[in-house]
């Protein structure tokens, strides 16, 4: 298995890994994270789409997908952190600095591809991206799980052990929690 990386441009691809069955249900699309309160309240059904279809037709793509063979296997998003308001905004997720620092907040590998390599492929083809896009340090937010299971609801924080495995470390604690585990800081300086 083929497993490739490229910025998340191609509207149809997020899609596949996005859309609902009913085009009118006000699912995530990954803007939860994106947007302030008030706009991801306003924004329901299509309009969520055509939110993305707008972020993927910029310059600077709203994250990265995995493709397996020509076929989207997974998605992570990654952006400067000041795009991202509600962890500009945050008052659980510190700041630990003035670098203009890349957030990495989510992970989303399709049924079918899991346990391929696929989170690894995504968490270091992200990592690249916000490299070559001239991000100095790339963050991640991830539970501290201690090997526990982790509800797959709230998986798409990542976990400790698998950014540790990515070259990131420990930088902060939050009061943040996901799935009733601690959410920890991590970076991986890039310059």
């Amino acid at each position: 298995m083929t497993i490739e990386v490229t910025p998340a441009h191609d509207f149809a691809d997020m899609a596949t890994m996005f859309e609902p069955k009913n085009p009118e249900s006000s699912v995530c699309w990954c803007l939860s994270w994106r947007l302030g309160s008030a706009e991801n309240r306003e924004l329901r059904g299509a309009a969520r789409a055509d939110k993305v279809r707008e972020l993927c037709s910029r310059e600077l793509a709203p994250g990265v997908l995995a493709h397996s063979d020509g076929e989207v296997a997974g998605w992570a998003g990654i952006a400067p952190r000041a795009e991202l308001h509600p962890f500009a905004h945050s008052r659980k997720i510190p700041h630990l600095d003035e670098l203009p620092v890349w957030s990495l907040w989510c992970l989303r590998v399709r049924p079918g591809y899991r346990k391929q390599g696929v989170t690894r492929a995504l968490i270091d083809g992200a990592v690249a991206y916000a490299r070559a896009s001239g991000a100095p340090v790339v963050e991640s937010y991830p539970v501290d799980n201690a090997g526990q299971r982790v509800d797959l609801t709230m998986a798409y924080v990542g976990t400790r052990s698998m950014f540790e495995r990515a070259g990131f470390t420990k930088a902060a604690d939050t009061s943040a929690v996901a799935g009733g585990f601690a959410r920890i800081l991590m970076r991986r300086m890039l310059r």
